[in-house]
């Protein structure tokens, strides 16, 4: 006889109970990015070599446990590196990685995606437009087929595909976890769960998991009548909840419409979590991990005062104590990144312009910030009645508004006015790409070759970086795509180490130097920056800072000179000057 899930365990009581040596663990995040239960299984399992397979689409410093718990042989994932202060390689993925001592399957964002939602459809692939091109072909769980069905009258493909019999396309197969642990806003007494968007991931691996969820809740209800639109995992694929406020620390939970508060990220604790991981993670692995016997005793080395200022990180115009306790830098010279993400801002607005965009997609960091400070321009100068230009993230996000002081993408502050709310199936794997909606990429890398090839994953002689986040699923399918770097060889090498993101649609790359734009099928060296001295010099330093002769077009753009206003756009968002120092 089935047995319903336990409703109200102890949070040790759930973990030991449905999580064994050997599982494939998948642990979502949505928006909340962590749970308590992925905690509890660190201290549980500790120096024991359990032997786990992690899923998990990014892995944020605090993922850190389980490599310095000695728990995993093997991680499936998308991201592997900090996201705060700056999205950086974390030190402890990278050590793992390059000795073999844990094993890594990397994806995008949407194809890991993907293999979670063929799991639980019951299928034994699902099409996918992302990886091809790239070097993630090679996956053993990826494949191409040839498409054997004629194209169906009227029917528009996506942006770069073909339709009828030749056409090739990609597939992606299930991925099947043992158990998932998520945290959810709220549990009624049946074990049904209720999140809120944006999902990231969505919630296909809590309908993939062979024996179900383990999920961690702010708060269990006696019903959940009129919030069935918020409940998204059904009671029967549940197999433990737990009560425990602020189960997502250091993640937030946005909970609007639900009957129970919110509460923001919590961002200088993943900084410690990341400052850890180069000092002494041992010692944050006991305070915050192995040392605290339950939730309630974490919580209390929380601390009572940290826990109400979160409370009030969930007020859309908290932004204004950042404002206040980080003012706009004046007095700082202009340095190279902030030169390259003004050429940056210029060149997104012109390409917006060029192939009638409805959104921008930003990477992380210099680029976002570069997109940010286009399309406000771009929307201040569209006249009443005009295209409405907007931003889309893969995290779910579809309109959202950036606030200033605030340079991370993923600022939850901006959902309460986000018009439209999803994951990244929709918006990588629809917005993106799709024939209704057209989308330009700005996009960061650790290198770009000659062919605008993309690599964030791994450099020659096998130095880890972090792998592609959503940035394959952009590359692959967007309209166009403006990426920004810095003009040095070691960036723009000749050809990229490993192709995280193939460069078809790479339309400019834009560095502090100048601009290299697609001319002709080849990226040539087309605008360079007003400045001092000779046109001809200033091409000259870019082509000489190419790890490559590029072409020069035939006639080079003198850039306008970059404005102290053109920069303190940028620091407007970026106060601290975190990406653009």
């Amino acid at each position: 006889m089935n047995r319903g899930p336990q409703v109200g365990v102890a949070l040790d009581e759930a973990v030991v109970r449905h999580v064994h040596p050997g599982d494939t663990v998948h642990v979502m995040l949505g928006h909340s990015r962590w749970t308590a239960s992925a905690r509890e299984l660190a201290r549980q399992y500790w120096g024991q070599e359990p032997d786990f397979t992690l899923v998990m689409t990014s892995l944020g410093a605090l993922s850190a446990l389980f490599f310095e718990g000695r728990m995993l042989r093997r991680v499936v994932t998308a991201y592997s590196g900090n996201s705060f202060p700056t999205y950086a390689p974390n030190p402890i993925f990278c050590r793992a990685y390059q000795s073999g001592e844990v094993s890594v399957e990397h994806w995008s964002i949407l194809t890991l995606s993907q293999r979670l939602e063929a799991a639980a459809r019951g299928l034994p692939a699902v099409v996918t437009g992302s990886l091809r091109g790239s070097s993630m072909e090679s996956n053993p769980a990826f494949a191409t087929v040839e498409v054997p069905f004629e194209a169906e009258p009227g029917h528009v493909p996506g942006r770069g595909s073909e339709a009828g019999p030749g056409v090739r396309v990609g597939l992606v197969a299930p991925l099947v976890p043992d158990v998932a642990l998520l945290h959810a806003a709220v549990a009624d007494r049946h074990g049904n769960l209720a999140v809120s968007e944006p999902l990231l991931e969505g919630v296909w691996g809590a309908w993939a998991a062979r024996r179900g969820v383990v999920a961690t809740v702010d708060r269990i209800v006696d019903d959940l009548d009129g919030f069935g639109n918020r409940v998204k995992i059904p009671a029967h694929r549940v197999l433990a909840v737990v009560e425990a406020p602020y189960g997502a620390h250091p993640g937030g939970s946005f909970t609007a419409g639900l009957p129970v508060p919110g509460y923001g990220e919590d961002v200088p604790f993943w900084v410690d979590a990341a400052t850890a991981a180069r000092q002494d993670f041992g010692a944050f692995a006991r305070t915050y991990a192995l040392d605290p016997p339950d939730h309630a005793g974490y919580l209390k080395v929380l601390g009572a005062d940290r826990l109400r200022w979160l409370d009030g990180r969930v007020d859309p115009a908290s932004w204004r104590d950042d404002s206040a306790a980080h003012p706009v830098p004046t007095d700082e010279p202009v340095s190279r990144w902030e030169m390259a993400a003004v050429l940056a801002v210029r060149e997104v607005a012109t390409t917006v312009e060029r192939v009638d965009a409805d959104a921008v997609l930003a990477g992380a960091g210099v680029a976002n910030l570069a997109a940010w400070v286009a399309v406000a321009g771009i929307r201040a100068r569209t006249p009443p009645g005009g295209k409405a230009v907007t931003l889309t993230a893969e995290l779910g996000l579809w309109g959202y508004e950036p606030t200033p002081a605030d340079p991370y993408i993923f600022n939850h502050r901006v959902f309460p006015a986000t018009p439209f709310l999803s994951d990244a199936s929709i918006v990588l794997g629809m917005v993106v790409g799709g024939p209704g909606t057209t989308v330009v990429g700005c996009l960061g890398a650790a290198e770009v070759d000659r062919d605008g090839n993309l690599n964030s994953t791994q450099l020659d002689g096998g130095r880890f970086l972090v792998g592609s986040g959503g940035a394959n699923d952009v590359a692959s399918r967007a309209a166009a795509c403006v990426v920004v770097t810095l003009a040095r060889p070691e960036r723009l090498p000749a050809q990229v180490a490993y192709v995280t993101s193939p460069g078809s649609r790479v339309t400019s790359v834009v560095t502090d130097r100048g601009i290299l734009r697609r001319l002709d099928g080849v990226l040539r060296v087309a605008a360079v920056p007003a400045g001092p001295g000779l046109l001809v010099d200033r091409v000259r330093a870019l082509v000489q800072s190419c790890g490559w002769v590029p072409e020069v077009a035939s006639d080079v753009e003198e850039l306008a000179p970059v404005t102290e206003k053109d920069v303190m756009a940028l620091r407007e968002y970026d106060r601290d000057r975190l990406f653009l120092s």
